[in-house]
């Protein structure tokens, strides 16, 4: 058996006995002792961290197995030399011209290959191959990237047309006029906000061949800048940076009450239509989550369900969840949870990453200091797709 089978077990397991601890400690009023309470919440916690760890456990699965795939294939006949038929950022010329600059290694033998990819202030486009990577570090970081729809732009803002109001049919009679009914459309703009950071690095460390410095600006910036992005595509308010799931003009469910019930999750439920539930997930803070673990349907069972099997996640209501810090808690007139399908959620990146370094600022402390910054908007174009629920 394997060690994520073997936590998946011993989690629900420990599960079904925080159930029916609670159930078998209830008083008779149907509220559960300080002292009772307590040993449940740790029962629960342990529950929370065995999640984390098997999560843990999965990722290295997948790094394991990225990284045992061949790098190339068998040479099986005479190695014929190839020449460099990318051109622009893809080639490779760009790509060791780029990091030559970044070492300021060879810095006036590289300026002619780096002008394709200047950057208007002042710094350079990182490489095709290298923006690449960049991305797939930043969905690592930023798990909505994962849950929306990611568009490429050139420059300048994206209108993006969407159905406002469809058309609908009537009945009619023989030989009656057809009645003329035609969907009514809008737009949905979405421009490129500026998001930046800027990274230290020691001139030793530098002028060291074995640093892998492409390594090391990939993780830093993804970390950064996706820790942003998460916060601004979760809450974000649109005044110089994206608008959030939270915060988006879109219909609410209210909840009765300044705690969740089951019927508030329910009427959250509903109030998706059908054609987005069936790729609908949650998303909300891990205290509302611990909440949530207490509520039962109405056949008495808990409307959260932990993963039994490898590589499925944990479900509320049989629909998966996300937990995200940035996800306001519970808390009167708050938006507490989202759900939805977030693949109406765009994020348009302003195509090029780009690096400058930065020689005087930090040189009496023997650094060298690098800027990198991204254009990035993002918007729920279909308000429809996406419900949230705000404490009454």
């Amino acid at each position: 058996m394997s060690k994520i089978l073997e936590l998946r077990e011993k989690r629900t397991k420990l599960w079904e006995s925080a159930k029916n601890f609670l159930e078998t400690h209830r008083r008779e009023d149907g509220t559960v002792s300080a002292e009772d309470t307590a040993a449940y919440e740790k029962m629960e916690n342990d529950v929370v961290n065995l999640g984390n760890e098997i999560s843990r456990l999965e990722r290295q699965k997948e790094i394991d197995s990225e990284l045992s795939k061949a790098v190339a294939e068998p040479i099986t006949n005479k190695p014929v030399q190839k020449k460099d038929t990318k051109t622009g950022r893809s080639s490779d010329n760009y790509k060791k011209a780029f990091w030559n600059a970044m070492r300021k290694k060879n810095y006036y033998d590289v300026s002619n290959e780096l002008s394709i990819g200047s950057d208007t202030e002042g710094g350079y486009l990182v490489p095709d191959e290298y923006e690449r990577t960049l991305v797939e570090s930043l969905e690592e970081e930023n798990f909505f990237r994962k849950l929306a729809t990611v568009i490429t732009t050139s420059g300048g803002e994206r209108k993006i047309p969407i159905v406002t109001a469809k058309g609908t049919a009537e009945w009619i009679d023989e030989a009656e006029t057809y009645p003329f009914s035609d969907d009514t459309f809008g737009q949905v703009t979405i421009g490129a906000y500026k998001l930046a950071t800027m990274i230290k690095i020691s001139e030793e460390l530098l002028n060291d061949s074995a640093f892998n410095m492409e390594s090391y600006i990939s993780k830093e910036f993804a970390r950064r800048i996706g820790a942003k992005e998460e916060e601004a595509f979760i809450i974000g308010d649109g005044d110089g940076k994206p608008t959030g799931i939270f915060t988006a003009e879109k219909e609410d469910v209210t909840a009765k009450g300044a705690a969740i019930t089951f019927d508030d999750v329910m009427d959250l439920y509903y109030s998706l239509r059908a054609p987005y539930r069936n790729k609908a997930v949650w998303i909300l803070n891990d205290s509302t989550v611990k909440a949530l673990r207490k509520l039962k349907d109405g056949n008495g069972n808990y409307i959260w369900q932990p993963s039994i099997r490898e590589g499925e996640p944990d479900k509320i209501l049989n629909r998966p969840y996300y937990t995200s810090i940035y996800a306001p808690e519970i808390e009167t007139g708050k938006k507490v949870l989202a759900f939805g399908d977030f693949s109406y959620y765009w994020i348009a990146d302003r195509q090029g990453r780009s690096f400058k370094r930065l020689n005087e600022l930090y040189a009496p402390n023997g650094q060298v200091g690098f800027l990198a910054s991204q254009r990035v908007d993002g918007k729920l174009i279909l308000s429809e797709a996406v419900k949230t629920l705000k404490i009454g």
